[in-house]
């Protein structure tokens, strides 16, 4: 075990030193930001597929294969075709903006105030996604090395902190191409032969488990839909992503590269959850299946191999966790900040202060809760229930209106929270009537309200 911390130990720094290098690369806003707009297809298609492919994408995945099966690849098929959908369809209009924020083009169709309205909602869906991804890393670390659980994630988590803080946008994706070599190494082409060659082969994975583990709907259709509506929308719409999208240097380069990230999300979705189902013939009697990951590593790895693929496990992780912490500070910074500042905007300083004052937070709601899947359902119900009509509404109604946005906004979001509530984090119930609820107040106040003298294009 004490190879595998070095090798870890090695890793870490290595994300400290390119932070570092990046923090060099970041001189303007913009390049804190968005990376001065200028990557090609490869720094492009792994930062997106690294930010994509997080904790609950790994950690998750992994015990969806445990418990389901193959079937349990839909989550990470639901946000690959978000990816594919977001880079063939709304990554050229996004690109002429020119904007670093989601809310800034729900600016131009409404007014400030649902841009206010819509931060606000953003901002708690970036934090859950941090939060997300930290709790994958902490559960990883303490798993695997004995550590606290809370020393697993304030380790874990203040490197990310740190990079993110000194180099914003240029240390993400400088992190995040390294982060996705190592995840692919690791997971693709080290852990899962190794799963199959310990568990027999792949005739005797099939012969060992129920015939309904090679089903791809045994999950159930409900649940498959349900990915779908929170997921794939989510990603359509999310900051996280959409910040990525603002890095791109052409139109062409977010069109092919982003579709192959997109692709390579959903064959990695397959891959961890075949090796979840190599975990559940390995350990049949896990305890916590949210160990499934790291029991796996734990049990059927060497010395060494083993600190590569914790390495490639924290990769997908902290790339997630930068991700939403860069959007969570993006969004006060360049959204609510202005407000209290009398529309004064931010520098590289003030961004840097607030990434830091975002990542603290990450870390205290990291240390209160202890599920990846349900806290990465937590943001995208946010998300989806509280913006996704009012932005489509901007996109294709011209008779929306400014107070049918607002009052989408808050009846959904408040719907999503009242039923996780009242049906548990892993109902399918906040999705649907949030959206329903977001739907009808969105078109009803839209009808009964003055018809907008203007309507300025969204994208």
């Amino acid at each position: 075990m004490a190879l595998d911390l070095f090798v870890v130990l090695i890793y870490a720094a290595a994300m400290l030193i390119l932070g570092y290098y990046g923090m060099r690369k970041a001189k303007t806003h913009e390049d804190y930001l968005v990376a001065g707009r200028n990557l090609g297809p490869s720094l492009y298609m792994g930062t997106m597929a690294a930010t994509v492919l997080g904790g609950a994408s790994t950690v998750g995945t992994v015990r969806l294969g445990y418990v389901h099966g193959i079937s349990g690849f839909w989550l990470c098929a639901a946000l690959g075709c978000g990816i594919v959908a977001l880079n063939l369809f709304l990554a050229k209009p996004l690109l002429k903006l020119k904007v670093f924020t989601v809310t800034q083009v729900l600016e131009k169709r409404y007014n400030p105030m649902a841009r206010t309205a819509s931060a606000t909602i953003m901002l708690a869906y970036a934090l859950m996604i941090g939060v997300t991804s930290i709790l994958a890393i902490g559960t990883v670390l303490q798993v695997l090395f004995g550590l606290p659980f809370w020393i697993s994630v304030l380790l874990g988590g203040g490197i990310v902190v740190t990079y993110s803080t000194i180099g914003g946008m240029w240390s993400l994706t400088l992190t995040d191409i390294v982060q996705f070599g190592i995840q692919t190494v690791g997971l693709m082409f080290v852990l899962l032969p190794i799963c199959l060659y310990r568990v027999g082969g792949w005739d005797q994975l099939v012969a060992q488990l129920p015939a309904a583990s090679f089903n791809f709907t045994s999950i159930g259709w409900d649940t498959i839909i349900t990915y779908f509506m929170i997921y794939f929308f989510g990603i359509l719409i999310g900051q996280d992503i959409w910040q990525r999208v603002f890095t791109a240097k052409s139109e062409k380069v977010a069109k092919y590269a982003g579709t192959s990230a997109g692709i390579y999300c959903i064959i990695y979705g397959l891959v961890c959850a075949l090796i979840g189902m190599a975990a559940h013939v390995l350990i049949p009697d896990l305890d916590n299946v949210n160990n499934a990951f790291a029991a796996i590593v734990k049990v059927s790895l060497p010395d060494g191999i083993r600190g590569l693929v914790i390495a490639a496990a924290l990769a997908a992780m902290m790339s997630t966790a930068s991700a939403g912490l860069l959007a969570a500070s993006t969004t006060l910074t360049e959204d609510l900040l202005p407000k209290l500042r009398g529309g004064k905007q931010s520098n590289v300083a003030v961004s840097r202060l607030f990434t830091l004052l975002t990542g603290i937070a990450v870390l205290g709601i990291a240390l209160v809760v202890n599920d990846v899947i349900s806290a990465l359902t937590l943001a995208y119900n946010l998300l989806v229930g509280g913006m996704l009509i009012p932005l489509m509404g901007a996109i294709f109604w011209k008779r929306a209106t400014t107070a049918g946005a607002i009052s989408a906004m808050t009846l959904g979001f408040i719907t999503a929270l009242v039923f996780m509530v009242k049906d548990g984090m892993d109902a399918n119930s906040p999705i649907y009537y949030s959206l329903g609820v977001s739907l009808v107040s969105f078109v009803l106040v839209s009808l009964f309200s003055p018809r907008p003298a203007t309507v300025a294009t969204a994208v």
